[in-house]
């Protein structure tokens, strides 16, 4: 009896006890190890400069936890600095839209002007010729003065 207690004791309980060990700190850990996403790794960084400060008697400069909390926010952070690149995309496409609608146009433009065609004919008559004979009624009104100066 006594060598049987013995061995339940010395033998099996340490296996017993070792296998869970080996269980508890091999097994599960390489499996929690194996499901950590970035994340999860940024989201504990806070955690550790938290340890870090209240283990220390120095004290740990304000950007140092501005930095903590950031990393904390990361999800607001990142919808945030989202919505800002989402917005400068956009405002970049409706320049780039607009500058390629005003290309089209003029590219139209003279397409038609260059393109000799029956339908956009010259305008003749007495609207396109200068008239060099009118003068103005009153005589009051002689030749413009040249820069600004009037000659006696």
């Amino acid at each position: 009896m006594w060598k049987q207690l013995w061995k339940t004791w010395t033998i099996d309980k340490p296996a017993a006890l070792g296998d869970w060990l080996w269980q508890a700190f091999v097994v599960e850990l390489a499996a929690s190890l194996s499901r950590l996403t970035v994340r999860q790794i940024i989201a504990f960084i806070p955690v550790v400069i938290l340890i870090i400060a209240y283990a220390h008697s120095i004290p740990i400069p304000p950007e140092l936890m501005l930095v903590g909390d950031l990393l904390a926010y990361i999800d607001v952070f990142s919808m945030i600095l989202l919505l800002s690149l989402m917005t400068r995309a956009a405002t970049f496409l409706y320049v780039v839209r607009q500058t390629l609608e005003r290309m089209l146009a003029f590219v139209r433009y003279a397409r038609a002007s260059l393109r000799p065609d029956s339908r956009h004919r010259r305008v003749s008559g007495l609207r396109s010729k200068r008239r060099f004979g009118i003068r103005s009624k009153s005589d009051d009104d002689g030749p413009a003065p040249a820069f600004g100066l009037a000659w006696a």
